[in-house]
Formats: structure tokens, C-alpha cells, sequence
């Protein structure tokens, strides 16, 4: 029935709903029309009645889709998708509008996506770009974000994934203290009595992270974080030595690898919904992030 109805609609309704899925609430959803909430509720309103679906559970946090909801976003996509290629052909091919979310650790997408996003953002004024880079993910299955770069790959969801990329981590201690450095290079930390920096271990987020054994068998730390970007600043301060990515550490002049032939290697798996995949926003991210990982391939794997 919600199939029917959609290929009888007009894109202006569907594109009410699909913002308000996207942005979670009225008031956002709101702001990326350009609208006032009231209309958004209208707007939604409206095509409920038409399809004779409640599409959002109301709560006081937001609006949640319900199944209908759901089954319903594929089919706003596609004509999103057919809506961008529309505007595209009218402006001489290149005009890319909407919002593109993508959830990344919070590493790799602040010190090596968002540095370079800049000239992407400026090619594409009219997209809406949300760098969402945390502890943690969204998750595409759920329509959470449009994409996302994981630890692991992904085995279940409607997802288009492939990996993205190698990348290494090596063991670093802070540059004035070459004392820790001759140290590690010399004897096993414990016995060197070596203070270690790490993660949080009862709230690690992804077991990837889990590599110290790797650096040395029932290796502990002593000075924990869940941040990545805290740990590089509490090394590179004098709390400890500890293990960072590569693309991370390398060019701060505070930090010194050790062991430099101990590498941990991992890999970054790209994650879409497969229904999003042709839409000319994902295709022109994913080549151009495509194009930042190849050009800068020895900071990921030195």
C-alpha cells in the first residue's frame, strides 16, 4: 500500500517526512526546510492520513519511526535521490544538495578526515555535511547516519560495505622524557615499571581496540581513557607511554614511536544502506574520500 501510494505522491510530502527521520525532531527538521515546526507537523500529518500509517512514535525526546515509518524511508530516498539528480542535470551537472551524515571513530575522523574535508565542503556549498566522529557509532542499518567507517565489518543489515583501508599503530612515549624511550626499547614495560596509557577496558567500544596484549602478554593500563585523542594528549604530556594509529601520532613533534618494528595493523570497513548507494551525494563522498585515503596511504600504513 505505502509502495502505491508513494509512486502517486508528490516528492514535497515525502521529503516533510524524510527530514523529520533524518533530524529526529520538528524543530530540526524545521530548520533544514527552512520552515517552521508547525508546518513540519502539518506537512506530516497530512501524509499519515493519506497512507493511513502512523510513521513516528511521538516521544518528548523526538520522533522515532515506527515499522511503517521504516518501510517508507527506502522510497524517500529514491526519490530524493531522483529529486538531486533532477537539480544536478538543471545546474550543469554539479549541484549536490541535502544533508550526508557520517559516523567514524572518533580518531580517524578528527585528525584525519576533518583536516581535510574543507575542500570538499567548498565544492559542494549547498550539502549539508554532519562529521559525526565519537566513541562509538550510528548505525546505517537503523537510518542513524548514511555511512559509516568501522573496526570491524559489518555481518547483518541491509548494507553495502567494502574495506576502506589498512592503518598501524605503534607504541609511543613522550619526546623530553628519553629516559621511558631507552627503557621500552630495552626491557618489557611492566618491568621497566613504565606507566602505560589506554583505554578504559570495561567500556571499550569495539574489540579491535583490545591490542595491548599485542605490544606484550597481559599487558595492563594504568592511566585510561575512552578517548583516543585523550590518550595521544596524556602521552605526549608525561603520563605514560602508550599504543596510538599512526596517521594519529606521527607528525606530532611531542610524541617518539619506540619499538619501530612492533606494528598492530588494522582496517577501516566502509558501511552504507544499500538503498542510499546510488544517490549522486554518497557517490561524490565516497570518491572523494576514496581519493584522500589513496593520497595519503603511508600516513595510515607508514
Amino acid at each position: 500500500m505505502i509502495l502505491h501510494i508513494c509512486r502517486s505522491m508528490d516528492w514535497d510530502g515525502l521529503q516533510y517526512f524524510l527530514m523529520v527521520a533524518r533530524h529526529g525532531t520538528l524543530a530540526r527538521a524545521g530548520q533544514a526546510l527552512h520552515v517552521d515546526a508547525t508546518t513540519v507537523s502539518r506537512r506530516v500529518g497530512a501524509l499519515e492520513r493519506a497512507l493511513q500509517q502512523t510513521l513516528f512514535e511521538r516521544a518528548p525526546t523526538g520522533f522515532a519511526l515506527t515499522a511503517a515509518g521504516r518501510a517508507l524511508v527506502p522510497h524517500a530516498e529514491a526519490m530524493a535521490a531522483a529529486a538531486a539528480r533532477v537539480d544536478s542535470a538543471g545546474e550543469g551537472g554539479t549541484a549536490l544538495s541535502g544533508q550526508l551524515r557520517l559516523s567514524v571513530s572518533e580518531g580517524f575522523g578528527s585528525s584525519f578526515i576533518a583536516p581535510r574535508l574543507a575542500g570538499f565542503a567548498a565544492a559542494h556549498p549547498e550539502l549539508e555535511i554532519d562529521l559525526v566522529a565519537s566513541s562509538g557509532f550510528l548505525n546505517p542499518s537503523r537510518r542513524e547516519a548514511d555511512m559509516a567507517i568501522l573496526l570491524a565489518r559489518p555481518r547483518r543489515g541491509p548494507l553495502i560495505t567494502r574495506k576502506l583501508a589498512d592503518y598501524s599503530l605503534g607504541l609511543y612515549a613522550p619526546a623530553d622524557r628519553p629516559d621511558w624511550q631507552a627503557a621500552a626499547e630495552e626491557s618489557p614495560l611492566a618491568r621497566a615499571g613504565l606507566p602505560v596509557v589506554g583505554y578504559v577496558p570495561d567500556i571499550l567500544y569495539a574489540p579491535e581496540l583490545d591490542y595491548l596484549d599485542e605490544i606484550e602478554p597481559g599487558l595492563r593500563a594504568t592511566v585510561r581513557s575512552s578517548s583516543i585523542l585523550a590518550q595521544r594528549r596524556m602521552i605526549a604530556s608525561g603520563a605514560g607511554v602508550g599504543v596510538l594509529p599512526c596517521f594519529l601520532a606521527a607528525e606530532d613533534a611531542a610524541l617518539v614511536r619506540v619499538r619501530p618494528d612492533q606494528t598492530i595493523g588494522r582496517s577501516f570497513w566502509l558501511a552504507l544502506h544499500r538503498d542510499i548507494a546510488p544517490q549522486p551525494r554518497i557517490r561524490a563522498f565516497i570518491d572523494w574520500l576514496d581519493g584522500a585515503v589513496q593520497a595519503h596511504r603511508k600516513l595510515l600504513v607508514p
